[in-house]
């Protein structure tokens, strides 16, 4: 598999002695398999295939929004030219027009035959930004056409796209978007589980991010918004708390403007909540080894709370 790919301009003379003049003008490109580079022969212009008239004419189709015409077009010049120079456009327009059309799962499809069957195709790039351009489409309410008309909710599928488009192109600036927009659908909808999961897997990815900050903290707050109460398991807001300390000893100046030391506030108070609960269990429970290592616990960990007040005067009654 590629890993990498380095052009590179031969300049030393040990390297030019054996080339004619035209080669010694060409970049030459690498790639970097099993820890040792290996040369890529580059693509010759007059190797690649003509213009195809009926493409062209597809083309001016789409440009000029006519999809369904267009769709009618290159449907069977797909059919008819199966193998044949300039397929992997033709796959590229058929999608275009899919999607101008109305069909977006359908024109993923012909992008993903294209990204298989050409990967070294010209038209890669553009075909994966289409993909990512449906996907967003759907997180952002487009429907998916059922008895022909736009019925179901597309948000499955789209996170189904983002992760295809990370799978393609990983560590890719489309990759992070990906992740990014998946990540953002979570916490906009809600499902702060996924949202944290999502949003870690981006910081551990991308640990040099530009908004890796902003990250973090959407992170946090995904945490933060798990914990549904001092009865519940207090993992998420133990996550949350940490983040946040984090970002207040990394960042100061953004956890100054968000002001996050107040949330760290409120998760201490809340766990110091659910220690003293515990607490009062134990003592209900007629537990007191049990009840006073709480109450101490407590004590120690959250000493500027109420409630660890309220520990050692219980503390002083045991």
């Amino acid at each position: 598999m590629r890993r990498t790919l380095i052009a590179i301009s031969a300049l030393s003379a040990g390297m030019l002695g054996s080339l004619s003049p035209a080669a010694e003008m060409e970049p030459r490109t690498f790639e970097l398999n099993s820890g040792r580079f290996t040369e890529v022969p580059t693509t010759n212009p007059a190797s690649l295939p003509k213009p195809d008239p009926d493409l062209k004419r597809i083309e001016s189709l789409i440009d000029r929004r006519e999809f369904g015409a267009a769709r009618k077009q290159v449907l069977p010049w797909l059919l008819a030219n199966r193998g044949q120079p300039n397929y992997d456009l033709g796959l590229y327009l058929m999608a275009q027009a899919e999607n101008g059309a109305g069909d977006p799962l359908i024109a993923f499809y012909y992008c993903d035959e294209l990204l298989d069957t050409f990967p070294a195709s010209v038209h890669y790039p553009a075909a994966v930004d289409l993909q990512y351009s449906i996907g967003d489409s759907l997180f952002n309410g487009r429907k998916l056409k059922f008895l022909g008309m736009g019925l179901i909710s597309g948000t499955e599928e789209a996170v189904e796209i983002m992760f295809r488009i990370q799978q393609r192109s990983p560590g890719s600036p489309l990759a992070e978007r990906a992740l990014r927009r998946t990540a953002d659908y979570y916490f906009a909808n809600a499902d702060f589980d996924l949202a944290a999961d999502a949003y870690g897997a981006h910081a551990k990815s991308y640990p040099r991010a530009p908004n890796l900050p902003e990250i973090l903290l959407r992170q946090a707050f995904s945490n933060y918004a798990q914990f549904t109460g001092a009865r519940f398991d207090p993992t998420p807001l133990a996550n949350a708390r940490a983040q946040m300390v984090e970002l207040i000893n990394k960042y100061p100046e953004i956890a100054q403007r968000e002001n996050i030391q107040s949330f760290v506030d409120s998760i201490d108070k809340t766990l110091a909540r659910k220690l003293l609960l515990t607490a009062d269990f134990y003592r209900r429970t007629d537990k007191p080894a049990a009840e006073k290592f709480t109450l101490q616990t407590l004590v120690k960990q959250y000493p500027q709370t109420d409630e660890a007040q309220q520990a050692k005067a219980m503390l002083g009654q045991t």
